[in-house]
């Protein structure tokens, strides 16, 4: 896994704060240890004062699934766009 960045330790830092456990702070935490990842708990922990570990670690696999999926997204555009170059050079060499 890649290292936490600041928002990943201001995430570990409010959950701490809020009493959750160091170690599953710690694991919350490196998954979710991007800026994008790391600020959507944080907006979704700011809705709550505290709320089951269970919630947490349940919010934390959907932020993952939802970064995967625009990951695959992105992934496909840029082949399709690849795809699509690769059509458009060959049909101008038949012209």
């Amino acid at each position: 896994m890649k290292p936490r960045t600041e928002k990943s330790m201001e995430l570990y830092a409010l959950m701490v704060r809020r009493g959750y456990p160091e170690p599953f702070c710690d694991q919350v935490t490196k998954n979710l240890n991007t800026d994008w990842t790391a600020q959507r708990m944080i907006g979704y922990l700011s809705h709550y004062k505290k709320l089951p570990m269970e919630e947490v670690a349940d919010e934390m696999l959907a932020i993952l699934s939802d970064r995967n999926q625009i990951m695959q997204k992105k992934e496909t555009e840029y082949t399709n766009a690849r795809w699509n170059e690769y059509l458009n050079r060959d049909s101008e060499e038949d012209e």
